[in-house]
């Protein structure tokens, strides 16, 4: 009997050791927009950090290398998975609508949309957020000192970096308006202009001010020296900042969205952001269709149909869930799925001002960043960061290197009128004080008993579709490289077209959805004359069955992947 006992106990314990060895990679993986970046996540992993610490790093060290893209006077979301819980959580670092902000802040005596108003100046920009995340990140979910996890960021910040093509591209897209602020004109040009290649750009203001963060935590940017500086700088410049209105940020921890897909659990970001919500709900129809049963050209028609119709849900009730009551369960619930097939043609496209809300025009967007990071045991980071359009405001806080956003363009200034992205919105996203902005940034985990991907990526309104198109890759097999190089296509809702880029369907698809009745609209470059691409997607899979790690940087950027022990 006691034999039999002890062959029990032993056995017990080697089914928990075979458990524990499945629950836990034993390789660390980040991949991230920016080498420089990515290496700086690395070298806090090399010190003891988890995926967490990294994340501290990679932020932070995007924020000096991405300028064009994300920084500390932006804001994100960080999606993570806790390994020793199995807890996943978002920190919202949003942005927030400063306190004197108001629904008509925007319009002029007439009611009509000041143009430029809310994309350019320091008018334009909400309260940053990701001081704050990063801090929060350190103080319950790292494990090491934040000083230690800034320490790559401020390094480069103060001894420089080589500026990309990328950087030389979008500085030339809004020359016009960096030279408006003499602060900006001053850290990010060259003698008033796009500086030359292999240019050596650094930032002491902004390494000072990512050190006082490094000593003091949230009380080194929101109040203190760097506070009172961004206030004034606002003040003068035509801006509504307060220093209450630093005084009170505060970051918010929320429950993701969850949802299952053919066997697959999927997590992402839920309001403020939309990308959970709508991920769901288009998943949800096409979980009605066997898709591989359908040619390519109605399994894209599919697709299309489901992104238009979560789009359009997404413009008529989405906002912050703080301010306004956003029917999230009932959006992502089967029934809701349901019944949004009933009016789905097999061979027919239907016309969005058949669902109803009212807007215009076709919007840019190629900002944003993203990173995924998987450490050694298994903890994982889904973030997407952003300052809204490229270079954000265009404005720099005098005397504190920090690059403000230009997110209030994200709030609906006025109910059917479009922002920068083309994007509708109603009163669940109008202008209010202390609101965050609705958000298209989609961080996002899937997982099965096998794997696990994790995935995200820049895009403005076209991130959902895109997140969506790699999950529909990792569900049907492919790797990494596949899934970051997948050729895209996107609807959303208003305008009525399907904006794709070259490729991504062939001529033969295009004759037959023109005949469904869909408008097709290849996507160009903002840079001049030639087909564009669009994206820039960040993935790391753990692949728990054969125990191998693999990451891969979108092929459209310059980003750099990882893997080590």
């Amino acid at each position: 009997m006691i034999k039999k006992q002890f062959l029990l106990v032993i056995t017990f314990l080697l089914l928990i050791e075979v458990s524990n060895a499945d629950s836990s990679p034993d390789k660390y993986a980040i991949a991230s927009a920016h080498p420089v970046a990515s290496k700086a996540g690395q070298e806090i992993l090399n010190k003891g950090g988890n995926a967490f610490d990294a994340a501290i790093a990679v932020t932070a060290t995007l924020a000096v290398v991405e300028p064009y893209s994300s920084g500390i006077g932006g804001g994100g979301f960080w999606l993570l998975h806790r390994a020793r819980d199995k807890s996943d959580i978002m920190i919202d670092g949003r942005e927030k609508a400063p306190l004197k902000a108001h629904r008509d802040l925007y319009l002029d005596k007439q009611g009509n949309v000041i143009q430029g108003a809310s994309i350019q100046g320091a008018l334009s920009s909400g309260i940053p957020g990701v001081p704050a995340a990063i801090a929060y990140l350190a103080n319950h979910y790292g494990e090491l000192p934040l000083s230690t996890s800034l320490a790559p960021a401020i390094r480069v910040a103060r001894q420089g970096y080589r500026i990309s093509q990328s950087y030389r591209l979008y500085a030339k897209l809004r020359l016009k308006a960096l030279r408006k602020n003499k602060a900006a004109a001053a850290v990010f040009l060259y003698n008033n202009d796009v500086p030359p290649e292999n240019f050596i750009l650094k930032q002491p203001d902004l390494a000072k001010t990512l050190e006082l963060i490094a000593q003091h935590g949230h009380k080194g940017f929101y109040s203190g020296e760097t506070a009172e500086k961004l206030v004034a700088d606002s003040q003068r410049n035509n801006g509504i900042w307060i220093k209450k209105d630093l005084q009170q940020y505060e970051i918010a921890e929320r429950k993701p969205i969850t949802f299952n897909y053919l066997g697959y659990r999927i997590t992402s970001a839920p309001p403020p952001s939309s990308g959970g919500v709508a991920l769901a709900q288009i998943l949800g129809i096409l979980e009605h269709y066997n898709l591989p049963l359908f040619p390519i050209y109605q399994q894209q028609h599919l697709i299309v149909e489901a992104m238009r119709r979560a789009y359009a849900d997404r413009a008529q009730h989405l906002g912050d869930s703080d301010f306004v009551t956003v029917p999230v369960t009932k959006l992502i619930s089967r029934k809701h799925s349901s019944d949004r097939i009933n009016d789905i043609l097999l061979n027919e496209a239907t016309p969005s001002e058949f669902l109803s809300i009212t807007a215009q025009p076709d919007g840019n967007g190629t900002d944003t960043t993203h990173f995924s990071i998987l450490d050694k045991e298994g903890n994982r980071v889904s973030a997407t960061l952003s300052i809204n359009y490229p270079f954000g405001s265009c404005h720099v806080a005098q005397g504190t290197g920090v690059l403000l956003n230009d997110e209030m363009d994200d709030f609906s200034a006025k109910p059917g009128v479009p922002n920068a992205y083309g994007l509708v919105g109603t009163a669940a996203n109008a202008i209010a004080p202390g609101k965050r902005p609705l958000s298209s940034m989609s961080p996002t985990f899937v997982e099965s008993d096998n794997s696990v991907l994790i995935l995200g990526t820049p895009g403005g309104s076209r991130i959902i579709s895109m997140v969506l198109l790699g999950i529909l890759e990792f569900v049907n097999g492919e790797d990494a490289n596949a899934i970051v190089s997948k050729r895209r296509f996107h609807h959303q809702y208003l305008p009525d077209f399907i904006m794709h880029e070259d490729d991504s369907i062939a001529s033969n698809d295009v004759s037959q959805l023109q005949q469904m009745g869909h408008k097709l609209k290849l996507k160009t470059s903002p840079y001049g004359a030639g087909q564009g691409s669009y994206g820039n997607m960040q993935v790391v899979l753990w692949n728990k069955k054969d125990k191998k790690i693999s990451a891969a940087s979108d092929p459209r950027g310059h980003g750099l992947a990882i893997t080590g022990h």
